[in-house]
């Protein structure tokens, strides 16, 4: 499938991969493919964030990512969710963190079990269940949509999709499927 990824799309991997030995995230996820994709500054996708208003809410966004991964990845939909139930997620996470540290329901929080971390080939991280789902989608995405190759704009479709940590996140910061697929249609065809 890979070679069927531009340039640009392999940045994004890439980038993905640099983003999870970053933050010590012992797998590549959702939050590391969203960080990626607003690395780029020159492509479809990075066209469409910075269209949306993504890139000028980074920060924001990644206080959002970082406290998804300080939940132990639930997002702030899955927080009022709970919250309906009658279940304060910061009071459960307060307390997490009063007996194991701060950061114990995130995978590299001071608080995490320490020991050998799990790597992919040569030592690499391997790329988690949900990010494995997004590479596929995105694949299915440019078929469906008359494209020969997979692109970064791919990727951003086919983590704004499905529900996610990365969908749930952007979609707080005005960045859906639907807007995202409008501005992919009215941008200009790049050459």
């Amino acid at each position: 499938m890979f070679e069927r990824f531009t340039g640009s799309a392999r940045e994004v991997v890439h980038g993905a991969v640099q983003h999870a030995q970053q933050t010590g995230s012992p797998t590549v996820g959702e939050p590391e493919l969203l960080l990626a994709l607003l690395d780029r500054t020159e492509s479809p996708a990075a066209t469409v964030l910075a269209g949306l208003g993504a890139h000028r809410r980074r920060a924001s966004i990644e206080r959002s990512l970082a406290e998804v991964r300080r939940r132990g990845g639930l997002s702030d939909a899955d927080t009022e969710a709970l919250a309906g139930l009658g279940i304060d997620v910061g009071e459960i996470v307060a307390r997490v963190e009063e007996v194991h540290g701060v950061g114990a329901l995130a995978a590299t929080g001071a608080g995490a079990r320490s020991g050998p971390r799990r790597s992919g080939r040569g030592g690499r991280r391997p790329f988690a269940p949900e990010a494995k789902s997004v590479l596929e989608r995105s694949l299915r995405i440019a078929v469906g949509r008359g494209d020969r190759s997979i692109g970064d704009e791919h990727l951003l479709l086919a983590l704004l999709a499905r529900p996610g940590v990365a969908a749930h996140v952007l979609a707080d910061h005005e960045v859906t499927y639907v807007r995202a697929e409008r501005a992919l249609d009215v941008r200009p065809e790049a050459s």
